[in-house]
This record gives structure tokens, sequence and C-alpha cells, in this order.
């Protein structure tokens, strides 16, 4: 039986999502790169998914983009009522990361600093 990230028109639904929240966060095509995990020589990948193309099928890749859905839909959820903050928030200092963004955080630390970022906001949550 397959799990159902790994149908393409899934991988394909998650892409969408991610490249969105990329165009809300306004990141550059490094910091892209950098969250997703891929290298700058790794550009045509992302090229092809704003294309609309599926995500691929690394187990890294997905759980990037996994956790980084999961930061934007806490986000959403502490800010209802606030879409500037959601989309300006991982650019701004924060001691809970030494007086560093969360986007740096997550851009130096790949997906460990993704899961912290992530696990930060579900505990301000209250979860």
């Amino acid at each position: 039986m397959t799990s159902d990230l790994e149908t393409p028109e899934s991988r394909q639904a998650l892409t969408r999502l991610v490249t969105r929240l990329f165009d809300r966060w306004e990141l550059d095509t490094t910091i892209q790169l950098n969250l997703l995990g891929l290298s700058e020589s790794d550009q045509a990948q992302l090229i092809r998914c704003r294309r609309g193309e599926p995500l691929s099928t690394s187990r890294d890749m997905l759980d990037r983009v996994g956790w980084l859905l999961a930061i934007y839909k806490t986000l959403r959820l502490l800010f209802p009522q606030n879409p500037e903050l959601r989309s300006q928030w991982i650019k701004r200092r924060n001691r809970a990361f030494a007086d560093r963004t969360p986007l740096e955080e997550m851009t130096e630390h790949g997906l460990s600093g993704i899961t912290k970022v992530s696990r930060y906001l579900e505990d301000q949550r209250g979860r």
C-alpha cells in the first residue's frame, strides 16, 4: 500500500502550498532552496515546481515541507486577524532564537531549525 505522499497528485498539491507560502513570506530563491534542503545548483528543480511539477519523493524534502506548512498553520491560529504579521513573523527578531529571526534559525540549522521554530510556535499556542 502506498502512502498518500507517494502519489504525484498529492505531492503536486503540497508543491502548490509551499510555493504560495514562499511567496507570502517573500523569500528569495536561495532561501527557498535552502528551506527545501536543495543546493543553489538545484534551481531548475524549484523552477519546475513553480511550473506545476510535484515535489520529489525525498523524505527529507517532504519532512521539511510538512514542518514549514505546520509553521504557517500555527501562525494562522496565533494571528487569525493579522495576515501581515503571519507573513512577517519569520523575519522578526525573537529572543527565543538568541535575538535572531526564525528564518535565520531555519536556514542556518536546516531541518532541525525548522522543527525548532515549529515546536516553539506550538508551545506559544499552548499545546
